[in-house]
């Protein structure tokens, strides 16, 4: 009896989860993202400077109402728009956790500082 009851659940399983797939492929077309993702497209890297490199990323995002595309933690992300709106960087919390978010003086965009000294420069364009 306890074998047939495993059983049931175990089928009732796999067809949840094939309604799941079947109703997140019948949505989401190809290349489509969920709403609320991101991806980066392209990232772009430049050492030839000394001590420094510049890295361009551009990152395609699905955000959700009232959201646009930002950075959370070092990557894209949907954060309200608010953020964006009034240039508050900071509030999106852009930087790892144990790094420092200040505002660029023209609030242009942020720095994040590592507790090493070391000081990533982020812009907005």
């Amino acid at each position: 009896m306890q074998l047939v009851r495993v059983a049931w659940a175990l089928a009732g399983a796999a067809l949840c989860c094939s309604l799941v797939l079947f109703l997140h492929s019948r949505f989401l077309k190809e290349g489509q993202l969920a709403a609320g993702t991101c991806e980066i497209v392209t990232l772009d890297r430049d050492s030839s400077q000394p001590r420094r490199t510049i890295a361009r990323q551009t990152a395609r995002c699905a955000c959700k109402k009232g959201q646009i595309a930002g950075t959370t933690r070092a990557s894209p992300a949907c954060v309200d728009a608010r953020i964006v709106k009034t240039k508050q960087w900071c509030d999106m919390v852009p930087c790892l956790d144990d790094e420092g978010c200040d505002l660029l003086v023209n609030r242009s965009g942020w720095t994040c500082t590592q507790p090493g000294g070391r000081v990533k420069t982020t812009t907005v364009s």
